[in-house]
């Protein structure tokens, strides 16, 4: 018997089919972008990153740090020393000065407020990782989990592509700042309990969700078993350092998760370097109160100059996005023109700001915007870009506008 050289008979179902769900608008902007990239001397004509949540702004603190303590890295003279105990085979679970600072590091984050247990920490190749290892511990092919929409589109691969498990959207909306409701809630349990499915649990991706309110509902303990565990991204703006951590309140999820986390492990030099980073107190302080103030300032910019060509923004009090809304400039309220919105900007515009529809959002005409993620001059290209842009579209709306009147004119 020959050997069958085709890929579609060589590789596996998993590998082929089309669960990854990468055919979308938003990985499409990713590709522009890469294909294009702007730069503000070498191509200043090129398309602006606006689709990657990254924090940009306090790399300075970063690199002033690593200058001063080059003992963290074991890639320098000062820090040789310790090259021989990282590079030996280390426990699964983690470097333990590793896990001890990053659990003291949650806890500051949270003010101080909560006690974090470093034996409950496991590890994971980036959130991607975390997030897999995650469902790999809750969940069974064909299970599901609910969602509220508008939500990440990567969670269609990081989620279910290789587990097999059912993200099923809760339908948020633009009345109330797409916040979930019970009856929202209630609506999607019922539809999957009619549809058999097993739901497992509920992601909340939203940090403007009222997350406290909602749990405190008997309906929604009606709903759902939740199984009470974190899920905790941790990248001080360096997601290239791929660290993601599950923290779980549960022994059987921790239990699974450390004996699952081989398959994606961070590298102990890695570890190495964050553990003594975070464990610096004064740097930490320093870090997380700079890098609110610059987030905050940078955003208040950002919407206050898309405010003065008209366009309004989602009020946001966390991360690194905003909802920008651009249903004014819709030839009419379909995705399909949303659609032709969203390629007029990635084409013409050269911005790359993703279209809400590739992020499951019900309504057309919602794109999210970072604005984290580049420099002032790049943050100023990209609002000029957009006031022309839009004074583009208010001139032709005024010509059309002028030429239904001149020919109404006429016929009388």
């Amino acid at each position: 018997m020959g050997l069958r050289s085709e890929s579609h008979q060589l590789l596996s179902k998993i590998a082929t089919n089309d669960e990854h769900e990468e055919n979308s608008a938003y990985f499409d902007g990713w590709k522009a972008y890469d294909n294009d990239p702007f730069h503000i001397t070498k191509n200043p004509s090129g398309v602006i990153q606006m689709g990657l949540a990254e924090n940009q702004l306090s790399f300075d603190l970063i690199e002033e740090w690593i200058k001063k303590n080059p003992e963290a890295s074991i890639c320098t003279f000062e820090g040789a020393k310790a090259f021989k105990y990282i590079a030996n085979f280390q426990d699964y679970h983690g470097l333990p000065e590793f896990r001890n600072a990053v659990a003291e590091f949650m806890g500051r984050v949270r003010g101080g407020r909560v006690k974090f247990d470093p034996n409950r920490i496991v590890m994971g190749g980036g959130a991607t990782g975390a997030n897999e290892l995650l469902m790999f511990c809750l969940a069974d092919p064909g299970d599901a989990f609910l969602i509220p929409t508008p939500y990440y589109p990567a969670f269609d691969r990081d989620l279910r592509w290789r587990t097999g498990i059912q993200l099923l959207p809760i339908t948020c909306n633009s009345s109330n700042n797409f916040k979930i409701t019970v009856e929202a809630l209630e609506e999607a349990y019922k539809s999957a309990t009619e549809a058999n499915i097993n739901v497992k649990g509920l992601i909340i991706t939203n940090p403007s969700n009222p997350l406290g309110t909602i749990l405190d509902k008997d309906t929604l303990k009606k709903l759902v078993t939740f199984v009470t565990q974190k899920n905790i991204h941790l990248d001080l703006g360096l997601p290239g350092f791929r660290v993601g951590i599950m923290y779980s309140y549960n022994d059987q999820v921790v239990s699974c998760g450390r004996k699952m986390s081989s398959f994606g492990l961070v590298s102990s030099q890695t570890q190495h370097l964050l553990a003594s980073m975070l464990s610096d107190e004064d740097f930490v302080g320093r870090f997380l109160g700079e890098s609110s103030k610059r987030l905050a300032k940078r955003y208040t910019i950002f919407t206050e100059g898309l405010k003065q060509v008209g366009i309004s923004c989602l009020n946001a009090n966390a991360g690194l996005f905003f909802w920008m809304d651009l249903r004014p400039l819709l030839k009419e309220p379909t995705f399909e023109a949303e659609m032709a919105l969203w390629r007029g900007i990635i084409n013409d515009v050269k911005l790359n700001a993703s279209p809400g529809s590739s992020f499951h959002c019900t309504e057309p005409g919602w794109f999210r915007v970072c604005f984290a993620n580049m420099d002032d001059l790049t943050m100023e290209t990209a609002l000029q870009r957009i006031r022309t842009f839009v004074g583009s579209k208010e001139g032709r709306r005024g010509d059309a506008s002028e030429e239904q009147a001149m020919a109404k004119e006429s016929q009388a």
